[in-house]
């Protein structure tokens, strides 16, 4: 888990190498994702984060993860539901995922400067 944060910058270059030789494919995969949160179905923008921060929690995908909960915060999840969302993960998928997204998003409120979830 440390390396996944002492690699945060190497995930930037991707992705801006990504966007710089696959502009259309990068678009393309935005927008589609951009439609299925607006126009998927009837589930309001919080709800489809706090969806998206579980998935990523059970998939273990880190920065995945860490991007899920950033979003949820700013469409306005506060990190109580956002800490739920990760606890429901633990009996269908286990408590070692779920621990591990625990410290991510303790790491992000540490990092913004929110002590009250340590």
């Amino acid at each position: 888990m440390d390396d996944y944060f002492d690699n945060i910058d190497s995930t930037e270059i991707n992705l801006k190498y990504f966007t710089e030789h696959h502009e259309g494919i990068y678009k393309a995969y935005e927008k589609y994702g951009q439609l299925v949160h607006k126009e998927g179905g009837p589930l309001d923008e919080k709800t489809c984060w706090l969806i998206k921060v579980a998935l990523s929690t059970e998939c273990q995908y880190p920065r995945a993860l860490r991007t899920h909960i950033l979003k949820a915060l700013s469409s306005g999840c506060t990190k109580e539901e956002i800490e739920h969302s990760i606890l429901l993960v633990a009996p269908s998928a286990g408590f070692p995922k779920t621990m591990s997204g625990i410290l991510i998003l303790r790491k992000i409120l540490e990092e913004s400067g929110d002590a009250s979830i340590h």
